[in-house]
């Protein structure tokens, strides 16, 4: 569990001792796959830390159409904002893989807080970055077409959930086109539409459930 721990933004910048501190704080728990873990609205009052598996971060309109907010996978973390505020969670958290999962409890985290401000300090610099790449996020979905957003995804799909491959950069087990039109915010018909384009000039390829960047800073010219 320390191990776990340390892989996380929020702490790996801490001393091995605050690490094994902060393990005897947090639970185990394991989800299975398409399981919910915390839906928009539901009280929110745990840190969640992705041991294994991988979660989608939504939130859903009132007519239903989803946006995703992040596909997140080992050693990244949500719900942060209830160790801060304890306020209701303002997205859904659902499993997209079995899942094991380090909860750490906002009450055991402020006692752990409390004689330790500059570890508070360090917890507002990586929540404000995030903050910044939602805001970019938003940005995005306010001012590129449909076409820039697509290659937007892909390059941070690619560099989250990426690795290195013979030919470029390798995003595997592939997501569904569905899952990438709610990142996107656009139809699934529109999203398939750009994706065929894009392997059609050369900048990616699809082939089973592997998805291929092969030229990315031609991707990155489509966002500029």
């Amino acid at each position: 569990m320390p191990v776990a721990l340390a892989r996380v933004g929020l702490f790996e910048e801490l001393p091995q001792s605050e690490i094994e501190q902060l393990a005897r704080l947090v639970h185990r728990r394991a989800y299975h796959k398409r399981s919910t873990i915390f839906r928009q609205g539901d009280p929110g009052s745990s840190l969640y830390i992705i041991e294994s598996g991988e979660v989608r971060i939504s939130v859903t309109s009132e007519n239903g159409k989803e946006l995703v907010i992040a596909l997140l996978g080992p050693g990244d973390f949500f719900g942060d904002l209830a160790l801060l505020d304890g306020e209701p969670h303002s997205a859904d958290a659902v499993a997209r893989q079995v899942c094991s999962l380090l909860l750490l409890h906002r009450t055991d985290f402020q006692r752990y807080l409390a004689p330790r401000p500059e570890i508070a300090h360090h917890l507002l610099g990586v929540l404000s970055r995030r903050l910044r790449r939602n805001t970019q996020m938003l940005q995005e979905a306010a001012f590129l077409d449909v076409s820039a957003r697509v290659a937007s995804a892909l390059l941070q799909l690619a560099d989250r959930h990426g690795r290195p491959g013979g030919e470029g950069t390798i995003i595997a087990p592939h997501f569904s086109q569905t899952e990438l039109a709610a990142i996107v915010g656009a139809a699934r018909e529109t999203v398939n539409k750009w994706l065929r384009y894009y392997e059609r000039i050369g900048l990616i390829h699809s082939a089973g459930r592997t998805l291929t960047i092969l030229q990315p800073d031609r991707l990155r010219q489509r966002i500029a």
